[in-house]
């Protein structure tokens, strides 16, 4: 997919409303995008709510610019101008009879109301209205982004019966944005956390991602391990999970909250701001949000999190190998991997993370011949970075990761030489391919490495050194 220019994208996303109010449709901007910019954040995409039919929308802007990839929910995808991506402009709609815990039997069109009560959680329950700069709040969802809370929209357990997943997207909003989840959210997802084993490993693994990639990840590791979520998403560590929450308010608060426990508007009223307005302070709900000194993790977690709180900016095969290094071997993080259906890249890097792991201790000491392997390797840099903060949270000197930053700061060509002795050389010298071909090149190889052979005449005498002790 061609790079996206936010500028470009949002030029596009005003005008999709504004060709649909031309023609007296009622259009917002819905969900992410709208809580993203309350938050000052960029918008990764747009999505835009209407009361016009899917037909409708085509007919507006025409076959050859969209496509009907879900018009049985009633959306329809409008294609941009380079830069601006693909659109989603979805009809208000009302969702029945979930049986899969991931989508309705069936949908109904409805208002805009009806729409944002159908939505997982307040903060993406809000519409805005790009033309006029007014936000359309039917379920409180500016309340909770002042407040920092995640709370689900209604009843909670209705929420996580319909989507499964919406239980870990619960957990990654709280972590990633440094939110706080609501009492009665926290305790349904805790009570609900096995549900989670009917979700798709790709959806799984989607979530975790975000999750992971984030530098807030710890935040969503001790959520998962605090509901008992990381248990069955990771069924490979349960032995070594064991959840407590902290019930310092009374026991049977959350399920008196599970009642009723957000301000969606009973009046049909929306409550009306915009972006430029400081959004509610007060908060309407009965208990405060549960935030982290509210939850306690298995003691022997420690170490863990305190490396993913270290770890910084890092790719999805770092921070997953990172989590997992103290609890499963290389075959475990690979079946974590094949289970999650991940690609065969970050696959073999996450296990050759784990295999690698301490391999860069006392480098000044190694061979140059075995350090030199581990240097060269495409995951170099993730290894450096796993091998400094492992250092740091056991109060190692780091002069190992120094030593190895000014060995790579090389020119490639020094580092990794070409070797001296080739296959073709070996076949030129009448050695024919074979079982010891591999392992000839390997000890060559290693020699010029380590210096014990410095031309090619060297090495070729070395080679009939090695056929004479071999009786080849």
């Amino acid at each position: 997919m061609p790079d996206l220019v936010p500028e470009i994208q949002r030029r596009f996303a005003r005008e999709i409303v504004q060709r649909l109010h031309g023609s007296r449709f009622e259009a917002y901007w819905a969900g992410g995008c709208v809580r993203d910019q309350l938050l000052g954040l960029t918008p990764h995409d747009y999505d835009v709510a209407t009361n016009a039919t899917p037909e409708q929308v085509r007919r507006l802007f025409g076959q050859r610019r969209t496509l009907a990839v879900g018009m049985a929910f009633g959306v329809i995808v409008v294609l941009g101008p380079p830069g601006a991506g693909q659109i989603e402009v979805a009809t208000f709609r009302n969702d029945f009879d979930y049986k899969d815990g991931r989508r309705p039997g069936r949908v109904a069109f409805s208002s805009a109301q009806e729409d944002a009560s159908r939505r997982d959680f307040t903060i993406n329950g809000l519409f805005y209205d790009p033309t006029a700069d007014r936000v359309i709040d039917f379920v409180g969802g500016q309340a909770d982004l002042a407040a920092r809370v995640v709370r689900a929209i209604g009843n909670p357990d209705d929420r996580f019966t319909e989507d499964k997943l919406r239980m870990l997207r619960a957990v990654r909003f709280a972590a990633t944005l440094g939110f706080a989840l609501d009492p009665a959210t926290l305790d349904a997802v805790t009570r609900r956390a096995a549900e989670i084993d009917v979700v798709s490993a790709e959806r799984i693994a989607e979530e975790m991602r975000r999750m992971l990639i984030s530098t807030n990840r710890v935040e969503a590791m001790r959520l998962l391990l605090a509901t008992g979520l990381a248990a069955h998403v990771l069924p490979e560590i349960a032995p070594h999970t064991n959840p407590k929450r902290k019930r310092e308010e009374s026991n049977d608060a959350g399920t008196d909250q599970r009642e009723e426990t957000n301000d969606t508007r009973k009046d049909g009223q929306a409550i009306h701001g915009t972006l430029s307005q400081e959004t509610e302070t007060e908060a309407t709900h009965k208990l405060s949000p549960v935030k982290m000194d509210k939850l306690s993790m298995p003691s022997d977690w420690e170490t863990t999190l305190a490396r993913l709180d270290r770890l910084g900016e890092a790719t999805f095969a770092l921070a997953l190998a990172a989590t997992l290094v103290d609890w499963v071997s290389p075959d475990g993080i690979q079946q974590v991997c094949r289970r999650w259906r991940l690609s065969n890249e970050v696959t073999d890097r996450a296990v050759w993370l784990v295999e690698r792991r301490g391999c860069l201790r006392d480098a000044r000491n190694q061979r140059w011949s075995v350090l030199q392997k581990t240097l060269v390797s495409p995951g170099i840099d993730e290894l450096v970075q796993l091998t400094e903060v492992d250092a740091t949270i056991e109060g190692r000197s780091a002069d190992e990761v120094v030593y190895c930053r000014e060995l790579l700061r090389q020119p490639r060509e020094t580092l990794d030489p070409p070797p001296l002795v080739t296959g073709d050389d070996l076949l030129t010298h009448g050695l024919s391919a074979g079982p010891l071909f591999g392992t000839l090149l390997s000890r060559l190889r290693d020699a010029q490495l380590d210096g014990e052979i410095r031309t090619k005449a060297e090495g070729l005498a070395m080679v009939e050194g090695m056929v004479r002790d071999l009786g080849i």
